[in-house]
């Protein structure tokens, strides 16, 4: 039996995996799509129906329509991206997720006090070029997949580079170890934590730079890209297991602090990297399904050990929308501002 409820999303990012658990759960589907990608969500039978625009930025011109349908927004990295922060707070849609933490995922300075305050381990930040002493790798604002990313050996190479940076940046320490992404789930149901799956990203040009010997790159002037293009599964050793929880534990409990009562729930991610030393360097968080679970739409490794069927992120958002429906706690894990 369908629920009296739409689950609803921008057709890109991780859409098909938030609409395919929504079905399964019972819900109807609405994909809002562009005109290149309308005809791909419209192949999919889980798909209930297609809102095409000309442009995602034209999103809020059809939140009347939205609502009138009953639809409830499950959010993901693509409205960061099209929509402005100032928009996506603003939309008056049941919200999946708090939007109040969307201000401290968007500035870097706000998230490194946040993943500071947590005691996690970090890298260490240079506010200038002139303060770098070792390799570092400058990140741009925003969720920009890695695009635009530099890879800077000393202050000298920093300031001969410098002109290249349009937008604004950061200057971090780069750690030398294995990139690990934690995909987690806070339900705020059931006040328990899950980690549902873990990936590392497959990066150009960078990934095709590391196969090429250190002696045969001089001179072939290659700036590494860290623009990401695909996501391979890992699991993590299990001895190293506890220390990933209690870091989504310690992210969890100081949202509260700094987010209101309600805090980070639903779906997010740690960037970690774990050096040789097994220690886990924490790089960013985004507080939201992240494209990795895509790998991981029938399930992974560890959503079996808690739900032994299949279970994405996906399908995890919805199975939290549809209990919270049951009990008539559908408040607990709407935003505050579009509480049905």
């Amino acid at each position: 039996m369908r629920l009296p409820y739409a689950i609803a999303t921008l057709g890109s990012h991780s859409a098909l995996q938030i609409l395919k658990g929504a079905h399964d759960e019972g819900f109807q589907t609405l994909a809002v799509a562009n005109r290149d990608t309308e005809s791909l969500y419209r192949s999919f039978a889980f798909v209930d129906d297609v809102i095409a625009l000309e442009r995602y930025a034209d999103f809020p011109s059809i939140v009347g329509t939205l609502q009138k349908r009953n639809v409830i927004i499950v959010p993901h990295g693509s409205f960061v991206a099209y929509l402005s922060l100032d928009e996506h707070k603003r939309m008056t849609i049941p919200y999946f997720g708090n939007k109040a933490v969307l201000d401290w995922e968007a500035s870097r300075e706000l998230q490194r006090e946040w993943l500071s305050r947590a005691g996690l381990h970090l890298p260490r930040q240079f506010r200038s070029g002139a303060e770098i002493d070792r390799p570092v790798i400058v990140k741009l604002y925003g969720a920009a997949g890695g695009k635009g990313y530099m890879f800077i050996r000393d202050a000298g190479d920093f300031e001969r580079r410098a002109t290249r940076l349009k937008e604004a940046y950061v200057i971090q320490e780069y750690i030398i170890g294995v990139p690990l992404y934690v995909h987690y789930f806070y339900s705020p149901l059931e006040q328990r934590l899950e980690i549902l799956s873990m990936d590392r990203r497959y990066e150009t040009n960078v990934d095709s730079l590391g196969r090429i010997p250190a002696a045969a790159q001089e001179g072939m002037n290659v700036d590494p890209s860290y623009v990401v293009v695909g996501n391979q599964p890992v699991s993590l050793r299990e001895s190293m297991l506890a220390e990933a929880y209690r870091m989504g534990e310690r992210v969890v409990a100081t949202s509260r602090e700094i987010c209101g009562p309600k805090g980070l729930f639903g779906a997010f991610c740690i960037e970690t990297i774990i050096t040789p030393e097994m220690e886990f360097y924490v790089m960013e968080i985004s507080a939201r399904i992240v494209a990795g679970t895509n790998l991981f739409i029938d399930g992974s490794p560890y959503s079996y050990l808690y739900y032994s069927e299949p279970m994405s992120t996906g399908r995890r958002i919805a199975r939290e929308l549809k209990n919270a429906i049951a009990t008539d706690r559908l408040g607990m894990v709407l935003d505050d501002a579009s509480v049905l």
